[in-house]
């Protein structure tokens, strides 16, 4: 990338901190490394970062706990970092909204590709959104509002509803595609470039995400219904 890159690395080893700080430079990204999430707090309070490189195993508030906080009240893309044995945890961190995950021990040229695939993926998710005419800036159903160019899902009753980049991106394939039946093949197609990873549970991930924050019941979902044995539906009238 032509533009220098800032990430967030928090992570409670002092040692891996600096290496993968120094190692991201050669690549001209900025990283600035905590070790727990007060001080993760602070430094978000005082700079901004393009995305944050999130350790699961924190002393005090563990990363788990930092990631639905952060979710709740920024898009910013999240990079999880779990030991290979923690496949519970990784779940749970996508189900949380985390954006991708590297299992340690990683080769840090993987996690350089993956911040710049995020990052892409984001930058061309906004220009595309931006490119769009006056008529397709905000989308209406059943009383909600999605305004495309501010990236924001608006409630019936005027709240913002915070989204992380890939629950944003997988709901515009829904709602550009109202009353289908997408399989999970086609969301993958659909989303490609889009901050969803290429595998079918990661789409059922996104999924019950979204049905956390539309459904009055996630388990009863109005909007988001699961055709048995063939994938997933929108269900409901789009304005735009």
């Amino acid at each position: 990338m032509s533009e220098t890159t800032t990430v967030l690395i928090v992570d409670d080893d002092e040692e891996i901190r600096d290496l993968l700080a120094n190692y991201l430079a050669g690549f001209s990204i900025q990283a600035q490394a905590v070790g727990d999430g007060a001080a993760m707090r602070s430094a978000m309070a005082e700079n901004r970062f393009d995305a944050i490189i999130l350790d699961l195993m924190l002393p005090g508030e563990d990363g788990l706990s930092l990631c639905r906080q952060l979710r709740a009240s920024t898009d910013i893309p999240i990079i999880i970092l779990t030991a290979r044995g923690e496949s519970t945890d990784r779940v749970v961190g996508l189900e949380l909204g985390a954006d991708d995950y590297v299992m340690k021990p990683f080769d840090p040229r993987e996690l350089v590709a993956r911040i710049h695939t995020i990052l892409r993926r984001t930058k061309d998710g906004k220009k595309r959104e931006q490119a769009a005419d006056g008529s397709d800036e905000q989308w209406h159903f059943e009383g909600w509002t999605i305004n495309r160019l501010a990236r924001q899902l608006i409630t019936p009753q005027k709240m913002v509803v915070p989204l992380s980049n890939a629950e944003y991106r997988l709901l515009s394939v829904f709602i550009e595609r109202p009353h289908r039946v997408l399989s999970r093949d086609q969301l993958m197609d659909a989303a490609r470039g889009h901050n969803v990873t290429a595998f079918d549970r990661s789409i059922d991930l996104l999924v019950s995400r979204l049905r956390q924050k539309l459904e009055e019941d996630p388990k009863d979902p109005k909007f988001l219904k699961t055709v048995r044995g063939e994938g997933y539906l929108f269900d409901a009238k789009v304005v735009r």
